[in-house]
């Protein structure tokens, strides 16, 4: 079944597996709270990371769904909602929507992925290994894959001296002073192009092309991964190679992207949703990290862009978009 379709009507015949006794009452259906910045491709994955446990929302299940878009103010109002809506376990996307639903409850249990955030420097958890409070997920905190990601655009640009570091100031800057930092280190030049807004990418590219820059590195944000397909085709529009984390980015039409499989993510949140509604305590469920990451080349852009992806890099892309 295609995910659009899938997301559309969650139907078909699947087996329910039994629910622990001691996590739901007996005929009183469970009720998940889904809060996110918009519906794309992970979705799909997390409602297929359900019903593979056995879920089918309507049937077994209830899912709350909530989609803020751009507007963060709403936030607080939407996760106070699924908390009112007595949900037994929260899904959070990023690092807004775990912010509010951490404020927003103590008690009811709370499973997010992120990309951004240091869940124990934000005081979401005690350790990695037993969390201890509420929220449990998974979480890349990894700035130094900036440094992976300047060494694989250099490799396609080998002349590359001059490089703009696309970024989320609200939420990026450990990413972006360690993407800075291997820049440094490896001889390029970097420059800052931070956004905050929605507006702010045609400004931010515009300055690029003006200064010169022969590449950018595109780092993570929900407000970046949500506007990539936009990102792409201004970058290629300016004549400017790209790098991503989100591997999405070189299907919407960036150069490349190197970052962690993140449908793989979702998916693994829905077995975390899962546990905790058969009885496990969030608090003893383990903070995972990605162990799997892609590297990504749309071949389609780097024709665009007059550019010759060398063999070498190639033959270690886990996926070549023609």
């Amino acid at each position: 079944m295609e995910r659009r379709t899938f997301l559309g009507a969650l139907a078909g015949g699947v087996f329910v597996a039994p629910l622990a006794s001691g996590a739901q009452q007996v005929g009183k259906m469970p009720r998940i709270g889904f809060l996110q910045a918009t519906r794309n491709e992970n979705v799909a994955a997390f409602f297929e990371g359900l019903r593979d446990a056995g879920y089918i929302d309507g049937q077994n299940v209830i899912v709350e769904t909530r989609i803020y878009g751009t507007m963060l103010d709403r936030l607080p109002e939407l996760a106070n909602g699924l908390v009112a809506q007595r949900c037994d376990v929260i899904f959070a996307a990023g690092p807004y929507a775990i912010k509010a639903a951490t404020e927003a409850t103590r008690t009811i249990a709370l499973v997010g992925v992120d990309l951004e955030s240091d869940p124990l420097a934000n005081g979401w958890a005690r350790s990695l290994n037993r969390p201890g409070g509420s929220l449990t997920g998974l979480f890349l905190d990894l700035p130094e894959i900036g440094g992976k990601q300047v060494q694989l655009i250099k490799e396609a640009l080998p002349g590359l001296s001059r490089l703009g570091v696309l970024w989320d100031s609200t939420v990026g800057a450990v990413q972006f002073h360690a993407t800075e930092a291997a820049a440094h280190a490896a001889s390029v030049r970097p420059f800052s192009l931070p956004i905050q807004h929605l507006g702010d990418f045609h400004g931010a590219l515009d300055l690029a092309a003006r200064d010169r820059v022969q590449g950018v590195v595109v780092l993570s944000s929900p407000l970046i991964f949500g506007e990539r397909t936009e990102i792409a085709s201004l970058a290629l529009s300016k004549r400017l190679p790209t790098i991503s984390l989100f591997t999405l980015f070189a299907q919407s039409g960036g150069l490349m992207a190197y970052g962690p499989d993140l449908p793989g993510m979702y998916r693994r949140a829905a077995a975390y949703v899962d546990r905790i509604l058969r009885g496990t305590k969030v608090g003893d469920l383990p903070i995972e990290r990605p162990s799997k990451f892609e590297f990504v080349v749309n071949l389609k852009t780097a024709k665009a862009l007059g550019l010759t992806i060398p063999p070498t890099l190639l033959l270690r892309a886990d996926e070549a978009i023609q």
